[in-house]
């Protein structure tokens, strides 16, 4: 064995050692469900916990929609009320103590309501409403995260399985070479740096297996995490992966985002919530009327039969002539809002539209390298075929069979990564 073959051995005794030491068998893996692309979106939606956090805010923003309506109406309110005393007092005529009792009972009811309130009441019910609208789109917004980071946990898997059956090829293929290899070393075409290489190159495909495998493990148990399922989940692939195209053309697409985006649509709603602002703080320089009433009973028995009764009637109007400049300031404070928020609202719409440019630009991209890849993947399986064919007739060496066979798989690798 000359030098050369004396560190191609050492090389590949160091990569069947590190083998051997990293590639311990992996704990079976136990698969407890499996989910078509369709129902893990579904099943992630109902656990994600930004996705429970955003409807449970639609929730309360809902109601406070409702509180609001509910303050322009009247407020009704009941009262009771027991008084019991006893008390001792000196008679003179009798010289005696004299004991007595004096009890009293009450009971009334009383409403009041604002008659007007310089538009107070219809603001906050306009602040409320697009509070809820901002809500909603947050849903909405949090529902595609989800949704697109289920998908992503999904095809992980896929691709996951996919490089573990393309490892497996290698596997297969590293064997051909190696048999190969010791055939023509038995006949004397070959040298054992041949079959060194061959063997080298097996090491190789066995550990790809290996970190595969457990990428494959790792990727069922996030699955299995987004669903809400503990433990490894399969993923049971669609038909046919084939990109579909646009339901919509670039220019619609684009207004859409503009004026539809989630974000977008947020940004005008917190807008909204500041006008609402504003025309709050400037109810301030109207008056406010209401009015008030009330019927009241009282007794110094215990019953409704008898007793004393009496109602009441008030309406108020007030009005403040200086508060120290408190309206004025939260005029100003309530218009740098609205300021601040119309600014946000179009800086949101740009984004979108700048988003979806890249989005589109990405896509288009994607699509074109996709069509490249495949060709290289055609390429190099007719370049290791080539390279067969020339091995086994002896007019190519195993470092250009091998070299092939790792263009293939990079080959293979990128387009499944793709």
């Amino acid at each position: 064995m000359n030098a050369f073959d004396s560190r191609v051995a050492a090389v590949v005794l160091a990569a069947v050692a590190a083998t051997g030491a990293a590639g311990q068998e992996l704990p079976p893996l136990t698969v407890v469900d499996s989910v078509t692309l369709e129902e893990a979106v579904e099943r992630t939606l109902r656990v994600a916990p930004q996705v429970v956090q955003a409807r449970t805010s639609l929730g309360t923003a809902s109601f406070g929609t409702k509180q609001a309506y509910a303050a322009m109406l009247p407020s009704l309110s009941v009262s009771t009320g027991a008084s019991l005393s006893s008390s001792e007092r000196y008679d003179p005529d009798t010289n005696l103590r004299v004991s007595g009792q004096s009890d009293s009972y009450s009971a009334g009811i009383s409403s009041s309501m604002d008659l007007f309130a310089g538009g107070r009441n219809l603001a906050a019910v306009r602040s409320a409403r697009a509070t809820e609208r901002a809500a909603e789109a947050t849903l909405v917004t949090q529902r595609f995260a989800v949704a697109l980071a289920a998908k992503q946990a999904f095809f992980a898997v896929l691709r996951a399985e996919e490089l573990m059956e393309l490892n497996r090829q290698r596997i297969a293929q590293a064997e051909e070479q190696l048999e190969a290899a010791e055939r023509r070393l038995r006949v004397g075409s070959a040298t054992r740096s041949d079959v060194l290489r061959a063997r080298l190159e097996l090491s190789n495909a066995r550990q790809a297996l290996l970190e595969s495998a457990t990428q494959r493990r790792t990727a069922m148990y996030a699955l299995g995490e987004a669903i809400g399922t503990p433990g490894a989940v399969a993923a049971r692939g669609p038909a046919s992966l084939e990109p579909e195209p646009l339901a919509m053309s670039p220019a619609a697409l684009r207004a859409l985002m503009a004026n539809e985006a989630p974000t977008v649509l947020s940004a005008l709603a917190d807008v909204r919530v500041a006008e609402a602002g504003v025309s709050q703080s400037r109810a301030q320089y109207f008056p406010t009327i209401g009015v008030s009433g009330g019927y009241n009973w009282s007794n110094q028995e215990f019953g409704l039969a008898q007793g004393l009764t009496s109602w009441s009637t008030r309406i108020s109007l007030s009005y403040p002539l200086f508060n120290g400049l408190q309206r004025e300031a939260a005029v100003d404070r309530a218009n740098a809002q609205l300021t601040v928020a119309e600014a946000r609202a179009q800086a949101a719409a740009r984004a979108a539209v700048a988003e979806l440019e890249a989005l589109l630009a990405a896509l288009t991209l994607a699509e074109q390298q996709l069509a490249i890849l495949e060709e290289s993947v055609e390429v190099a399986r007719e370049d290791y075929r080539v390279q067969q064919e020339r091995y086994e007739h002896g007019t190519a060496t195993i470092l250009e069979l091998v070299s092939s066979q790792i263009a293939l798989t990079q080959a293979e690798y990128d387009l499944i990564n793709a």
